[in-house]
């Protein structure tokens, strides 16, 4: 992979991360819903449609739970169908309980104008609106947890899109919430046909220049350009990763094609390191996986394995899509391996969706 040296030259033992989180847009969401006139159809309405926009990411303290427990807990159980049943009980529970003992407390004359059943419907509306907006990116939500891990992406937005950001927000600043709703929704829509549509090209194009099958395939968008995407194939052995543009023919560029080995290296670094918390993390969240081996230095048998995933990075050592973990082999009494701390210097991450 290109760039090893220069990242080894600034990295410790680390892990890279999204930052998985866009509070902006989903309080957008949540404020268009509530001053298109859900807001209005009880107390407390406009504040449940905020707080439920953003409800399923509480899961946001797995933070805490070390390196890359993001990966494993984020956009899972308070993601996944269960919790969209469960979870809207619980906020309208809170907010009743808001209501007697903090709105009215100490006003036993003020009369309550939240209605319960319509403070359901608003906050499983804007809950439910939180996972339909998440899938819409590449970084993906897991809709079956806890009874399966499956991810499912729908490679549609960026993970912040402005465009999105400006739809909405411009409604709210005009007056005209449900405006910004429908416009951002059409250039969503727009987005996802034009999605399908380069799927379509970029599996014959990238077929017909290697020769070989597309086993899986993502067309990404990227940051505020409609016109241009990243594709990640899976073929035979290999993925390979392209620019796809839409003003020009072919819309795969063969110069910017990059080859990357699928398989996993027959190696003992390989082995320790894939038995570590931290690389059963990653593996699992991790979609176009790539594995490289960098010998170590200072201490004989030892090894740098980098795992990276090839939607957010094609090098390790950058601040999300890779990690790195060390490991030293030694034959006399095996391997010996090791996940770095949460507070290691080394450990990079970048808090976003």
């Amino acid at each position: 992979m290109p760039g090893l040296r220069r990242a080894q030259r600034k990295r410790r033992a680390g892990v890279g991360r999204e930052a998985g989180i866009d509070p902006v847009c989903h309080t957008l969401v949540g404020a268009g819903l509530a001053r298109s006139g859900l807001g209005s159809r009880t107390a407390l309405g406009t504040a449940t449609l905020l707080i439920g926009a953003n409800l399923p990411d509480i899961d946001v303290l797995a933070y805490l739970g070390g390196p890359a427990a993001d990966l494993e807990l984020r956009r899972g159980w308070t993601h996944g169908v269960p919790a969209l049943v469960v979870l809207p009980f619980l906020l309208t529970g809170g907010m009743l309980l808001f209501d007697r003992t903090v709105r009215r407390a100490g006003r036993a004359s003020l009369p309550s104008r939240v209605v319960p059943r319509q403070l359901l419907v608003l906050a499983a509306v804007a809950i439910v609106s939180h996972p339909l907006l998440d899938t819409l990116n590449t970084y993906g939500v897991r809709w079956l947890m806890p009874f399966s891990g499956r991810w499912f992406y729908g490679d549609t937005l960026f993970i912040v899109d402005p465009w999105v950001w400006l739809a909405l927000a411009g409604g709210l600043l005009l007056r005209s919430a449900r405006g910004g709703l429908l416009l951002a929704l059409g250039y969503v829509l727009v987005l996802a046909i034009s999605g399908v549509a380069a799927r379509i090209l970029a599996t014959g194009e990238l077929t017909r220049l290697s020769g070989e099958p597309v086993r899986s395939l993502m067309v990404s968008p990227v940051l505020a350009n409609p016109f241009v995407r990243t594709v990640v194939a899976a073929q035979n052995g290999s993925y390979r990763v392209a620019i796809f543009r839409w003003l020009e023919r072919p819309h795969l560029d063969p110069r910017s094609v990059q080859v990357f080995p699928r398989d996993r290296p027959d190696h003992p670094a390989v082995e320790a390191a894939a038995a570590t918390t931290l690389a059963r993390r990653f593996l699992g969240w991790a979609r176009f996986p790539v594995f490289q081996i960098e010998p170590g230095s200072g201490t004989a048998g030892s090894y740098h394995v980098h795992l990276v995933d090839l939607r957010y990075a094609n090098r390790p050592g950058v601040t999300f899509g890779s990690v790195t973990i060390p490991v030293v082999i030694q034959p006399a009494s095996g391997p010996r391996r090791g996940t770095p701390p949460a507070s290691s210097p080394g450990v990079a991450g970048a808090r976003l969706p």
